[in-house]
């Protein structure tokens, strides 16, 4: 089988580490072709020295010296947004990995996709933001999108038997036997923290999650459930199936990744070590499965697997995400905005742990949603919703 070259945008966070490994663990189904970070110019350099990439780009202009001076070869070094862009179009690339925290993947991402780029997503605010955009163009340009999230890339291997695997179609899917989607959330480090404890949580102790090692906004997003909430909104647009079929059960063990329940009462789930390193081979490989040096699971170990509803009165999320998938359009933007200014305040100090759900209602009450936004509508609402969570941060200042 050829090799399937890859351009990973944010090389230097958790996803980009893993799929590094990824690429060395199954270097005759996977070559770097491109190397993009933020800010990191040193870990950027290492990455690049190791994989020999041919293309690199860092978004921070004033540290591209420091780049050039760290490399010990010389690619074609690319910079700022524009070169992000530039390197998520590459000729020689047959994917890219989106692993960028945010909003500033979404750009690069419809990038790569009007370049004729198969799409491997790990930042969920692509699909929250403009789905309906995202989704709309992959179709018109034929490209797929892969699911690199543990909880879609499992609902995805669930249902593959039913995808087209031909390159001139869409990943399209008929759900009309599907009866529901189950995303499962660990439910973070304070799954059974009561209510009134809320309030004194700190930053450090939201920041400990109990499976996974991960940046800290989705750390954080984790920790409230707003991570789940969102992927419920991006599970809707990747698989096609309205948000009322998309449900969350709270599994802290994290071996079951998800589920999918069908119209005769049977269930597929999808089981693994929680180790990002599965989904992302597979999101590269598919439809090919590739041994690997992974291990499997000892089911002689697993001495249960839990699974619980979640606390919906006590963590609002998940019903802020809801009625935002529901309401389409802007909303969901405005939503994943607001929540990044929340966070970014509580790891800052500036509010208490419940003060991040607050901040992102009051934002989503004062919007007057747009349906059928285009892009510019969409990342003006995104502007707007950051302006106004301001705003509420001041007013809720410690």
């Amino acid at each position: 089988m050829k090799r399937k070259r890859v351009v990973i945008l944010g090389a230097t966070g958790s996803i980009g580490e893993s799929a590094l490994k990824v690429a060395c663990d199954i270097p005759e189904r996977m070559e770097i072709a491109g190397l993009a970070a933020n800010s990191n110019a040193e870990k950027l350099a290492a990455a690049a020295n190791q994989t020999r990439a041919p293309f690199v780009c860092l978004v921070d202009k004033t540290k591209i010296d420091m780049l050039r001076n760290a490399l010990d070869y010389k690619p074609r070094i690319f910079s700022g947004e524009v070169g992000l862009r530039e390197i998520a179009s590459l000729i020689d690339a047959d994917m890219v990995l989106v692993a960028i925290v945010g909003t500033s993947g979404l750009r690069p991402a419809l990038a790569a996709i009007e370049a004729g780029k198969d799409l491997a997503v790990a930042s969920k605010e692509i699909l929250v933001m403009a789905g309906e955009i995202v989704v709309r163009e992959a179709r018109a340009n034929g490209v797929h999108i892969l699911p690199v999230d543990s909880e879609h890339n499992a609902i995805f291997q669930c249902l593959e038997g039913k995808r087209s695997t031909s390159k001139s179609e869409s990943l399209s899917l008929d759900v009309s036997d599907v009866r529901r989607i189950i995303l499962t959330a660990s439910g973070g480090p304070f799954r059974e923290t009561p209510p009134k404890d809320f309030d004194s949580i700190t930053p450090e102790q939201a920041l400990k999650h109990p499976t996974w090692n991960m940046g800290p906004k989705i750390t954080i997003d984790s920790a409230t459930l707003f991570n789940k909430g969102l992927e419920t909104i991006e599970a809707h647009w990747l698989f096609g199936v309205e948000m009322k079929r998309v449900e969350v059960v709270i599994h802290p063990q994290s071996i079951v990744h998800s589920m999918v329940e069908f119209a005769d009462g049977s269930t597929l789930a999808q089981l693994s070590y929680s180790n990002m390193r599965f989904p992302i081979q597979y999101a590269v490989t598919w439809p090919d499965r590739v041994p690997n040096s992974l291990p499997p699971l000892d089911f002689s170990t697993l001495s249960k697997l839990e699974f619980f509803t979640p606390r919906y009165d006590d963590f609002p999320a998940l019903n802020l995400a809801r009625r935002a998938g529901e309401t389409g359009g802007t909303l969901p933007a405005v939503m994943n905005a607001a929540n990044e200014i929340a966070v970014a305040a509580f790891l800052d100090r500036q509010v208490r742990f419940p003060d991040i759900w607050r901040i992102v209602e009051e934002v989503m009450d004062r919007h007057m949603p747009v349906a059928h936004a285009d892009l510019d509508a969409i990342l003006g609402a995104d502007q707007w919703a950051r302006a106004q969570a301001r705003e509420c941060v001041e007013a809720l200042k410690r």
